[in-house]
């Protein structure tokens, strides 16, 4: 067997499909069948910025009826596919896509020209039998890392819930790094995606405890359709936009750890567009604004993050501090945290929240 690497842009491709030189072998393919919108204009949206993808697999072999070569997808028949089916004009681009609304032949020259010129890596397969092959993706797979959980969910669903995710990521990526709330790898392993779609249930549900299995039904219930996509994005982006315009000294600090921002976003919504179940749940209404007093709120969520850095169980935040120590998933702990904040935005929290956490 032998391998090497070739590249090829997307009109080349098209070429080889359609003179037959390059044909499809869905016997190695791990799924079948065509993306939704949703994947679709995600991957021709990636092609459009010039993103790159990983690279695709073909086997080459002699053809003999015709003496001549021909090519087969060993790996890549859907990206391929999507390729091919949005320069036939067959779906529109979706999301936050500055091309959101345009089929192929909606784009301008100089765009199409682009696109087509887009050169992507493929490793070419030669001399090889088909256990050969199949070995070869046994064997690369075998030094991969398991999946988390946040990757499962993503590598299982490909409608509606993921994919307003990966908008909400894909926005607030800088956002993530400059401030520290994850790193490079972390992001790479979809902790974001993980922390939005914990912040998404929040909204929905109040401040509730969090399992994989909470957050693998909402990717479930809402795989078909997201009535409430555009609104739920808006709320997170804008508190974090709010975060980021206002609350600049939190920069680094540990209301930037994970579980803390989530906190923060959640009581950053409630005060500015009202979560229903945290009002009945805390008895605290929202304002219509992120802070009373924005200097103010800066200050005070500053202190709480230093209270929780210096572990000041004892102190005048010690109730926050003890929110954000083990099980900061679960909900008694969570609850001392959102009260916390709601207080340092200037929201009456009702007495009975304290009362409970005693």
């Amino acid at each position: 067997m032998h391998i090497s690497n070739s590249n090829y842009s997307v009109a080349e491709i098209l070429g080889m499909l359609d003179r037959r030189e390059l044909v499809v072998n869905s016997g190695y393919q791990r799924g079948s069948g065509i993306w939704p919108e949703g994947p679709s204009s995600y991957f021709i949206d990636t092609i459009l910025g010039g993103f790159p993808f990983p690279k695709i697999y073909l086997y080459e072999y002699m053809d003999r009826a015709t003496r001549t070569p021909r090519k087969e997808i060993v790996d890549g028949q859907q990206r391929i596919g999507t390729i091919q089916r949005f320069v036939n004009n067959d779906f529109a681009i979706r999301g936050e896509s500055p091309y959101a609304g345009s089929r192929f032949d909606d784009l301008d020259p100089e765009v199409q020209d682009s696109f087509l010129a887009y050169t992507m890596s493929a490793d070419v397969i030669r001399n090889a039998r088909p256990a050969e092959i199949l070995q070869m993706f046994r064997r690369m797979n075998a030094y991969t890392l398991p999946l988390n959980a946040a990757e499962k969910r993503h590598s299982s669903y490909q409608g509606a819930f993921k994919w307003t995710v990966n908008s909400i990521t894909d926005h607030l990526n800088d956002f993530f790094q400059e401030y520290g709330v994850f790193t490079a790898r972390q992001i790479v392993r979809m902790s974001d995606a993980e922390l939005i779609s914990d912040c998404i249930l929040s909204i929905e549900n109040g401040v509730v405890s969090t399992s994989e299995k909470d957050l693998a039904a909402l990717y479930h219930r809402y795989d078909h359709e997201y009535p409430n996509s555009d609104e739920h994005r808006h709320f997170i982006i804008s508190a974090a936009e709010y975060i980021i315009a206002d609350f600049a000294n939190l920069r680094g600090t540990h209301m930037m750890k994970p579980y803390a921002l989530h906190s923060l976003l959640t009581a950053l919504i409630h005060a500015r567009y009202g979560i229903p179940a945290i009002a009945r749940q805390m008895d605290v209404q929202p304002i219509g604004m992120f802070a009373v007093n924005p200097r103010g709120a800066a200050e005070g969520l500053l202190a709480l993050a230093q209270a929780h850095e210096a572990k000041e169980v004892d102190g005048p935040y010690g109730q926050y501090v003890w929110g954000a120590t083990a099980g900061t998933n679960r909900v008694n702990r969570r609850l001392a945290r959102v009260s916390a904040i709601l207080r340092a935005l200037g929201l009456n929290v009702g007495q009975h929240v304290d009362a409970e956490l005693a």
